[in-house]
């Protein structure tokens, strides 16, 4: 006989309104379908917070790949134009050598011996990137490469710079020689003896002229021929007063039969300088300047070093 079990609904008085009788075993299995339906309720929220964590995870990854694309992008972008940069800037190391070497030419200035090449020592210039090719499984043979003439280029700028102070200092001497050396008329007036062998005007016999005679009113402004220092400024026997500037590298001009002296020994003086006024002393037949080039202690033409 099967177990039966009574619920009595009591109504708002306290007094029974419905009686419910059902099986013990309707009851057992009703409990089970609540508890399976528990259960599987549990298992659905379970997996519904499962995925929509995974389709969060999904979203967050889509978007990393997505950055991480448009990051890759942006960088094969950037080495494009670094690799372009790398171009021009090579371009510009071969310009600034050539550039160099027509300097060198036209100033008549040779290379120092085994020179080092612009790209090293035996060095090659590097091939220009190909900016336009796509960068997929090149990338870090690129890379590699980039670095690679990156570290040239530094050499070739050592290179470059050691080559221009060279040839600095080369323009340095020859300026310095050019304004050491006497190019310049001393004075106005017109040639009245040349360098060389003459017959005296004192003696009549013949004689070596080692300086240029230059005949001009008293007073005349006497210039100096080239940068230097007076070394005498003085009276000196048969050329009066003189006045003697070294101009370095060997050269001396002296300056002889002077009116006036307006530098004294010591004083510095350029090229164009008023150093003295034309005169008469010391043995002489008329007011003139008496003019010498002297080149490592010989005397020269002067002529030859006049260029106005």
């Amino acid at each position: 006989m099967k177990k039966k079990i009574t619920f009595f609904v009591l109504g708002n008085t306290g007094s029974v309104i419905k009686r419910i009788t059902v099986s013990r075993d309707f009851i057992i299995c009703l409990t089970i379908f609540i508890a399976i339906s528990l259960i599987l309720f549990g298992f659905i929220i379970y997996d519904y917070r499962c995925l929509k964590k995974k389709i969060l995870i999904t979203k967050e990854l889509e978007n990393n790949i997505s950055n991480q694309r448009e990051e890759i992008v942006n960088q094969r972008k950037q080495l494009k134009t670094f690799a372009a940069d790398i171009n021009s800037l090579k371009s510009k190391l071969v310009d600034l050598k050539s550039f160099e070497e027509k300097i060198r030419n036209i100033a008549n200035i040779e290379e120092n011996a085994d020179p080092e090449h612009l790209f090293g020592i035996g060095g090659s210039i590097p091939e220009d990137f190909d900016t336009q090719i796509p960068i997929t499984k090149e990338y870090n043979s690129l890379i590699r490469e980039m670095h690679e003439q990156t570290q040239q280029f530094n050499l070739a700028a050592i290179n470059q710079k050691k080559s221009f102070e060279s040839l600095f200092n080369n323009l340095e001497d020859q300026r310095n020689l050019l304004a050491a050396t006497p190019s310049m008329r001393p004075t106005d007036g017109w040639i009245s003896s040349k360098f060389g062998y003459r017959t005296s005007p004192f003696t009549g016999l013949r004689e070596f002229h080692k300086g240029l005679d230059i005949a001009a009113r008293k007073g005349t402004p006497i210039l100096a021929a080239a940068d230097g220092v007076v070394t005498f400024a003085g009276t000196n026997g048969l050329m009066g007063k003189l006045i003697v500037i070294d101009h370095g590298y060997g050269m001396v001009t002296r300056y002889a039969h002077i009116h006036k002296m307006l530098k004294k020994r010591g004083d510095a003086v350029k090229k164009g300088d008023t150093i003295a006024l034309v005169g008469n002393t010391g043995r002489s037949t008329g007011s003139h300047l008496h003019y010498e080039v002297h080149l490592d202690g010989t005397p020269v033409n002067p002529a030859k070093y006049i260029l106005n």
